[in-house]
């Protein structure tokens, strides 16, 4: 029912980490652009199928009154913090949101998103905000948000590519739910039971081959 869409990688500072992923993996995320309101921009890299979304405090931008997402103002080093998932061509984000309720997960309403890419062209999106708790327990990024680039080029197919994701998997102290959790949304993801709870990603280049 699902496919990942992307990985959100924040960093503090956006072109340090775009100067440390090329020289790491010999491919260099392009600029993205600004989240108006926000208060961050990204850079993209495509892995194939999805792609890797670096997210930064955008030095342009006030400091927004709710603060940045992903937490992002109390950054001090590179984090895997969220991934997201998008509808099969089979379905789409409203019946992927309502399918995974009836299994018992509330992804939440799908919100609409524009983002200004270089060159001026308006990108449209929507989207479910990453949920914090479900079920008693904190996520910690471990249970993805829903994403529906609907007649927008999906970034997996205009990032700079070369990449291959080699791993990916979740590790939380309570997988039953969170596997519960991943099956309402129809996505296969190794979830592994740890005393910490997180992301952890493999990701090859040209260049190398480099952890997250």
């Amino acid at each position: 029912m699902s496919v990942i869409d992307h990985l959100v990688l924040a960093v503090p500072d956006l072109d340090e980490a775009a100067d440390w992923f090329a020289s790491a993996t010999g491919v260099r995320p392009a600029p993205g652009g600004a989240h108006v309101g926000m208060g961050t921009h990204n850079a993209l890299v495509s892995f194939g199928s999805g792609y890797l979304e670096l997210i930064a405090p955008d030095p342009t931008q006030p400091d927004p009154e709710d603060g940045r997402p992903f937490g992002i103002d109390t950054l001090d080093e590179r984090r895997l913090v969220a991934f997201a998932v998008r509808p099969d061509s089979d379905t789409t984000i409203d019946g992927m949101i309502e399918a995974a309720g009836h299994a018992g997960y509330e992804p939440g309403e799908a919100v609409a998103m524009t983002r200004l890419a270089p060159g001026g062209v308006l990108l449209h999106w929507r989207l479910t905000f990453p949920r914090t708790s479900w079920s008693g327990i904190d996520l910690h990024g471990t249970v993805p948000f829903v994403i529906d680039w609907a007649d927008t080029p999906m970034p997996a197919t205009t990032a700079p590519g070369g990449l291959e994701l080699l791993e990916f998997a979740v590790d939380h102290p309570e997988p039953a739910t969170i596997e519960a959790a991943h099956r309402a949304l129809g996505i296969d993801v190794e979830v592994r039971p740890s005393t910490h709870a997180g992301l952890t990603a493999r990701l090859a280049g040209p260049g190398g081959t480099i952890d997250l």
